[in-house]
């Protein structure tokens, strides 16, 4: 985030705490319960936001060197991502062009060839077909033709992005929306994958997606975990096209009203949060990165999984490898524990069909914008207003 940028967001935090405000959506807005358990609602979603949309599928981390692969099977496409020889991002689809069989059944590693388990075809980290065992049986094939189906790829700012079908488009800047410059500055390409997290909810995927749209909840949710760290119910918010960032308010930003404003940084105060359409969050501290993907079951409204993971400041893993590895294991923990636990419970709440929706306050603009977000691009109206 340029320097400037930081100053402005402490600024507006600073603001908040003295007047005692929050960042104001400006109306209370409604939403159906039924847009959390509708099956034809799913399955529209699914096809829109997963099958036919462009993927975060990790961070350069991910792939750390030339010959480290990565497997993912979140969107309905099997997906193998490698980095070659020069160090190129590139994605195919994880299937044998002999049989169809999945060709790669590790999570990530490193191999510069993928033998099928079913008959020993091997392509290379590049896609080509380079041995077809017994071809004077098999018969003769040009094996130019037969590499692996690939995928539109791009690294940009140390993301990994996927279109999930063959022809499809990859503009990051534009899917950014606004962001392009501020994520150069956050240097992400320098992480240092340390580990992941899966947790599968039953509930769906939106609320997880909710669960990070205000702090309002924390002092009651979180009154033991996260509310001795941050102040709640404060918080900086900006929008980008379909994305977000929200900066929530650490205690220490107190220690920055004796500081000259050339020597703050924003994480020492602030916790950004970015919200990348539809279903990324990125949350930026001052030694870690945590990349979370929230994913639907297929056409199931009923269960939702959370893919997340944990990336390390080089500088940071290397003084104090221990608690720069703890520490956004522990928060990703209160996310399981605590958000996703109350969301849980929301959702069977959506199920009873004693309540026929839910509320967006003027203090969660998140929920609003994301909510209006989903909406249009399924050419729907925006939520309807309850009281201004």
């Amino acid at each position: 985030m340029q320097h400037e940028e930081q100053v402005r967001v402490i600024r507006t935090l600073i603001d908040h705490l003295d007047r005692g405000t929050n960042v104001d959506a400006g109306a209370i807005r409604k939403v159906a319960a039924a847009d959390y358990t509708c099956p034809d609602r799913a399955a529209r979603e699914w096809q829109a936001f997963f099958r036919d949309y462009p993927q975060v599928i990790g961070m350069s981390g991910d792939l750390p060197r030339a010959g480290s692969f990565l497997t993912v099977n979140d969107f309905g496409r099997p997906l193998l991502a490698t980095r070659d020889a020069d160090g190129r991002f590139r994605a195919f689809a994880n299937v044998c062009r002999h049989r169809g069989t999945i060709l790669e059944a590790a999570p990530r590693g490193d191999s510069t060839r993928f033998v099928c388990p079913f008959h020993a075809w091997t392509f290379s980290n590049t896609g080509a077909l380079i041995g077809v065992p017994k071809p004077d049986h098999f018969g003769a094939i040009d094996k130019s033709c037969h590499g692996l189906i690939e995928l539109p790829a791009a690294e940009r700012h140390g993301i990994l992005w996927v279109h999930p079908q063959p022809d499809g488009g990859l503009d990051v800047p534009d899917l950014l929306g606004g962001l392009d410059h501020e994520f150069a500055t956050w240097d992400f390409a320098s992480l240092v994958h340390i580990g992941n997290d899966t947790y599968d909810t039953p509930m769906n995927w939106k609320l997880a997606i909710d669960t990070f749209g205000e702090t309002y909840h924390f002092e009651k949710l979180h009154r033991d975990t996260l509310a001795p760290i941050f102040y709640g119910n404060v918080q900086a918010y900006d929008t980008y096209a379909r994305n977000h960032r929200m900066a929530l308010c650490i205690r220490s930003i107190d220690l920055m009203r004796s500081m000259p404003e050339r020597d703050w940084d924003v994480t020492t105060g602030a916790f950004p949060v970015y919200y990348l359409f539809p279903n990324i969050q990125i949350n930026v501290g001052a030694n870690a990165v945590m990349l979370v993907r929230v994913y639907p079951d297929a056409d199931n409204p009923d269960r939702s999984v959370s893919r997340v993971s944990f990336y390390a400041r080089p500088a940071a893993l290397a003084a104090d490898p221990v608690t720069t590895r703890a520490v956004p294991q522990s928060f990703a923990e209160i996310i399981r524990d605590e958000d996703y636990v109350a969301a849980a419970a929301s959702y069977r709440g959506a199920q009873s069909g004693l309540v026929n929706h839910f509320l967006f306050g003027r203090n969660e603009p998140a929920l609003h914008h994301y909510h209006n977000t989903y909406r249009a691009a399924l050419g729907l109206p925006p939520l309807a207003i309850v009281a201004a």
